[in-house]
């Protein structure tokens, strides 16, 4: 078997409030991404969806994910005249897997949004395999049980002080 193009999507948001509050610190991408960099794979594409703010702390940390591989895409943080927010990138995500799907044979997802669990299965119903990365207990069960493989996000994800 040759090397496996992989596509991988990162719900930044979600990943940055499960692993807070999940663990109590902060997902580290670098080591992520050599644990996901691995001599049978060739990632053809990593997208991190992130919510733009305008705050310089943030784009310190989308130039970080820029320098280890991943291409970030940016949706504006938007307030309601309510007062609550929206920032939500389900739509982009499941457009890009569906997109990147012709083009890879394995796609990585990180996230624990429930909402997935539909555009996983669909993608496993069409000969792809979709690993899932999240906190197990804040993620969605009928995302876990879609996923192809589910890994979970461990203290040893996290950044060290």
């Amino acid at each position: 078997m040759g090397i496996e193009k992989v596509a991988i999507f990162v719900d930044v948001q979600n990943i940055y409030h499960t692993v807070k509050d999940g663990l109590g610190g902060q997902f580290d991408y670098n080591f992520f991404w050599k644990k996901i960099i691995h001599p049978k794979y060739f990632v053809e594409l990593a997208y991190a969806y992130a919510i733009d703010r305008h705050d310089e702390k943030q784009r310190q940390f989308q130039n970080i994910l820029r320098g280890i591989g991943f291409e970030v895409k940016l949706k504006p943080y938007i307030t309601r005249q309510d007062g609550s927010a929206k920032g939500d990138w389900d739509v982009g995500i499941t457009i890009d897997m569906l997109e990147a799907s012709s083009s890879v044979e394995r796609l990585i997802l990180l996230s624990g949004d429930g909402d997935f669990d539909m555009l996983v299965n669909k993608l496993i119903s069409q000969g792809k395999t979709v690993d899932v990365y999240g906190v197990p207990q804040l993620t969605a069960d009928s995302l876990i049980k879609a996923a192809s493989t589910f890994h979970a996000i461990d203290q040893t994800f996290l950044m060290r002080k």
